[in-house]
């Protein structure tokens, strides 16, 4: 049987060969478990994956879902903003991107 060790470096491989998609189901594999519940290393990958497969709806949903536990995490706050711009959601997105800058992270 394989840990969850194990499946979250197969995800990361996964998603270093830009297999975004297979990584992002893995990783929802992981969360779902006992020991990959709250696990920020394995949901950041999550919705790294999420995004870049262009898993938009996903992403956004566990951005916020994030962004709910911890207002100050700002990498969640980035990719919901890009996710947001990425759906046409400008208005929306300005806000979020906005914030992110006051993090000091650059949103260009």
């Amino acid at each position: 049987m394989v840990d969850e060790f194990e499946r979250f470096q197969y995800a990361q491989r996964l998603f270093e060969q830009r297999r975004f998609a297979p990584a992002a189901k893995e990783l929802e594999a992981i969360l779902a478990s006992d020991e990959g519940k709250g696990r920020a290393d394995v949901r950041e990958l999550h919705l790294r994956s999420l995004y870049h497969s262009a898993q938009l709806n996903k992403a956004e949903a566990v951005a916020r879902a994030i962004i709910a536990e911890d207002p100050a995490d700002a990498y969640a706050v980035v990719v919901l903003g890009r996710t947001l711009y990425r759906q046409r959601r400008y208005e929306e997105a300005e806000g979020y991107l906005r914030r992110a800058e006051a993090f000091g992270i650059s949103t260009v």
